[in-house]
C-alpha cells in the first residue's frame, strides 16, 4: 500500500533537525506541499531549502518561532496565503532542558510548555478555518510522557498534556471530519549522535539497545513513515490515538 499525499497541503512544524527534517522530506516526497519552519538561521536550514528545491511540488521554508504566539499565527497566515487551505498539519517542534526539578526556574518551565504544547494550541487554532473534511493533525508526543523521565518534568508535562488535547481535540472536530492524533517516538537517532562525542553516542546506543524489543534505536524514516500514514487516507477511520514508535521500549 503506497502512503501517496499527492497535492496535499500540509503545515509541518520544526522540520529543519532531526524528525521533523525527515518527516518533511518524507510528506515531500511522497507528493505534499510542504510548508516548514525554523526559529534561526543555520547550515540545516540552507540544505534543507536545497533539498526542496529539488524535489517536485510547493515547498515553503519559513523563519518563525512557534513558542511565540504570534509568530505562530503569522505561520499560519504564510500557510493560507501560500496554500488557501491546509490538508494536514504535524506539530513538531520542541525544545528540552535537563534540569533537577528543585532547581526548575519558572521560565524555563513556561518556555518548554510554550514550545512543546502552547504552540500546537495555537497552530491548530489558528488553523481551523484551512481544515476540512478528510484532514489530519499529527502531534508529535514523547514514549517519555507515560514513563516519566528523572530531571525532565517540565518536558514530560508538556507531552503528556499533549495527549489529552489530542484526545478531547479528536472529539470535538471528529463530526468536523477532521482526525487528532499522537505519534510518540522512543529514542531515535538524529544527527544529534553525530554532534556528540563518539563514546557518548555509542553508549547510549549499547544502553537503548538493551531496552529495546528490537535492541537498538529508531531512524527517522521509521518515525516518519507512521506520521505519514495517519496523514493519508489509509489512516481515515483513526483518530484520537497515541501511536508509541519505540521499538518496544
Amino acid at each position: 500500500m503506497e502512503l501517496a499525499l499527492h497535492g496535499r497541503k500540509l503545515l509541518i512544524t520544526g522540520g529543519t533537525r532531526g524528525i521533523g527534517r525527515g518527516i518533511v522530506l518524507a510528506a515531500a516526497r511522497a507528493g505534499a506541499d510542504v510548508l516548514t519552519c525554523y526559529r534561526q538561521e543555520s547550515e540545516a536550514v540552507d540544505s534543507l531549502t536545497a533539498a526542496l528545491k529539488e524535489t517536485a511540488g510547493d515547498h515553503h521554508v519559513i523563519r518563525a518561532d512557534v513558542g511565540d504566539t504570534a509568530e505562530a499565527d503569522r505561520l499560519v497566515g504564510e500557510a493560507k496565503d501560500r496554500f488557501g487551505r491546509l490538508d494536514g498539519v504535524v506539530n513538531n517542534a520542541g525544545v528540552i532542558s535537563h534540569i533537577p526539578f528543585g532547581e526548575l526556574p519558572a521560565d524555563e518551565w513556561s518556555r518548554i510548555l510554550d514550545t512543546n504544547l502552547t504552540a500546537a494550541y495555537r497552530i491548530i487554532h489558528q488553523a481551523l478555518p484551512l481544515l476540512g473534511t478528510g484532514s489530519s493533525v499529527v502531534n508529535i508526543g514523547s514514549r517519555g510522557a507515560a514513563a516519566g523521565i528523572p530531571l525532565r518534568a517540565h518536558y514530560t508535562a508538556a507531552k503528556a498534556a499533549m495527549i489529552g488535547l489530542t484526545r478531547s481535540l479528536a472529539k470535538e472536530l471528529g463530526p468536523k471530519g477532521i482526525r487528532v492524533n499522537v505519534v510518540a517516538p522512543g529514542v531515535i537517532e538524529t544527527e544529534a549522535f553525530a554532534d556528540m562525542p563518539a563514546e557518548r553516542a555509542a553508549g547510549l546506543r549499547a544502553t537503548y539497545s538493551q531496552k529495546t524489543a528490537l535492541a537498538r534505536l529508531g531512524t527517522v524514516e521509521e518515525l516518519a513513515g507512521p506520521v505519514l500514514f495517519l496523514l493519508s487516507d489509509a489512516a481515515a477511520y483513526i483518530t484520537g490515538e497515541t501511536l508509541n514508535v519505540d521499538g518496544g521500549i
